[in-house]
């Protein structure tokens, strides 16, 4: 076995090491996120680095950019804790950052129309409570 190889870890090593199931590997493979070397058994053999790289993928989903978009960025993204300027990695964050733009607008509006809701239902409810002490006394 060369070098190489030897510094190779399995898929389950790789599991471990990075805090996600083999499972979420797999798919990440799938959608071209991640490589994987093949033994001549057919097991999966992953470089040291795929620990960053998925840590790198973990961290992108989560801002809500989709696999297509990671797929395209992730090579901008690698090598370093912050990201690499990059055509296709701008214009996809700011896309996402345009979406989330739009989605709190949203969630501001419905927080207002929530907000003013609220406060008609303790109007009432002060009223209620009036009305209801009012026949306590008047009983």
């Amino acid at each position: 076995m060369r070098r190489g190889e030897r510094d190779r870890m399995r898929i389950g090593e790789l599991a471990r090491r990075a805090g996600v199931s083999t499972r979420s590997l797999r798919y990440y493979e799938q959608r071209g996120l991640l490589q994987a070397h093949r033994d001549a058994n057919g097991y999966r053999r992953y470089d040291a680095e795929s620990v960053d790289t998925v840590a790198r993928i973990r961290e992108l989903l989560a801002t809500g950019l989709s696999t297509d978009d990671i797929r395209d960025l992730l090579p901008c993204a690698q090598g370093g804790p912050g990201l690499n300027p990059c055509a296709l990695s701008c214009s996809a964050m700011e896309r996402q950052m345009e979406q989330l733009d739009v989605e709190i607008a949203e969630l501001t509006r419905r927080r207002v129309a929530l907000g003013a809701y609220a406060q008609v239902m303790r109007e009432r409810r002060a009223q209620d409570e009036a009305l209801a002490a009012l026949a306590l006394r008047s009983a």
